[in-house]
C-alpha cells in the first residue's frame, strides 16, 4: 500500500473521494439549508458521477419553528448523514450532542443582499445612510426567517435607528423564498443571503448591504450522531470543502473558505 500513497496525494479531491469510498454505493441523506442550495445543486451530480453514491436531500432552514427546520427534522428522528447549515446553529447541535464535534467543516461565508422586482428602480444602498434612506422610503420590506432575517429584525434596524419607523411595514417570511414575494409585487424590498436571491426569477439583485453593517453567516457541514453512512458522508464533506468546489460556490454568491 505504501507505494500508492504519493499518487493519492496527487489526486483531485473528487478522485480521492472515489478512491476512499467503499465498494458499495450508498444513499447519503443530506439536510441542507437555503443559503448553500445553489452551490450544492451544481456540485451534487459531479460527486454522484464520480463516487457512485447518491444524495437524497431534505430542505429546511437552519433554525426557527417551521417543521422543515433542520433541528426539528433531527428531533423527529429523520435520517441524516450530513447536515449543511448556518455555522452557529450547527454549533448548537454539537453542544446538544446531536452532531459529531470532530465532523464540522466550515464551507463558505454568506452575505446579505437586497432585491427588487425585475425592472423596478434600484435604490442606492452603497452607504449606511443610503441603506437607511431606502428602508425608510420603502412601502414594504421582507426578510427571511433564517440567520439573515434574524439579524435584520433584531440588530440591523436598531443599528440604523429606524426600528420603530419600519416595524409596521417589515415582515419576516417563513418557508417561501423572499425573492418570490418580491417578484410577485407583494413586497417592494427583499433582503436575504445573496446566494438565495440570485436563483430567483422575476427579481433584480441590487447589491450587498454595506460592509459596516453587514452580517457574515458561515455555512458549515457536519455528521449527525448515528449517521448510517459516516464514511460516505465524510467523502461528501471533503469534496464540498475542496478547491474543486470553489468555482461553483463563488458563482452561487458565496465566498468559499
Amino acid at each position: 500500500m505504501k507505494q500508492f500513497i504519493p499518487r493519492l496525494f496527487a489526486l483531485s479531491a473528487l478522485s480521492l473521494a472515489l478512491c476512499t469510498a467503499t465498494t458499495q454505493a450508498d444513499e447519503i441523506n443530506v439536510m441542507n439549508s437555503g443559503g448553500f442550495t445553489a452551490a450544492y445543486l451544481a456540485l451534487k451530480p459531479k460527486f454522484e458521477a464520480a463516487t457512485g453514491h447518491t444524495l437524497s436531500t431534505a430542505w429546511g432552514p437552519s433554525m426557527g419553528e417551521a417543521p422543515e427546520a433542520i433541528p426539528n427534522r433531527l428531533k423527529r428522528g429523520e435520517p441524516a448523514d450530513v447536515v449543511i447549515m448556518v455555522g452557529y446553529a450547527l454549533g448548537d447541535l454539537i453542544k446538544q450532542g446531536k452532531v459529531e464535534p470532530d465532523s464540522r467543516v466550515d464551507l463558505a461565508d454568506s452575505r446579505i443582499g437586497m432585491a427588487v422586482k425585475a425592472g423596478s428602480p434600484k435604490p442606492d444602498i452603497s452607504t449606511v445612510e443610503a441603506l437607511k434612506s431606502a428602508m425608510l422610503h420603502a412601502q414594504s420590506i421582507a426578510y427571511s426567517d433564517s440567520a439573515s432575517g434574524v439579524y435584520i429584525e433584531r440588530e440591523l434596524f436598531k443599528k440604523l435607528g429606524i426600528e420603530e419607523q419600519v416595524k409596521p411595514k417589515a415582515h419576516m417570511i417563513q418557508k417561501t423564498p423572499v425573492g418570490q414575494l418580491v417578484a410577485s409585487g407583494e413586497y417592494q424590498l427583499g433582503f436575504q443571503q445573496v446566494s438565495e436571491i440570485l436563483p430567483v426569477k422575476g427579481i433584480d439583485f441590487v447589491a450587498k448591504i454595506p460592509e459596516q453593517v453587514q452580517s457574515v453567516t458561515v455555512f458549515s457541514a457536519g455528521i449527525p450522531v448515528g449517521a448510517r453512512h459516516p464514511d460516505a458522508a465524510r467523502a461528501l464533506i471533503r469534496y464540498l470543502a475542496s478547491s474543486e468546489a470553489r468555482a461553483e460556490i463563488i458563482k452561487s454568491g458565496l465566498d468559499p473558505k
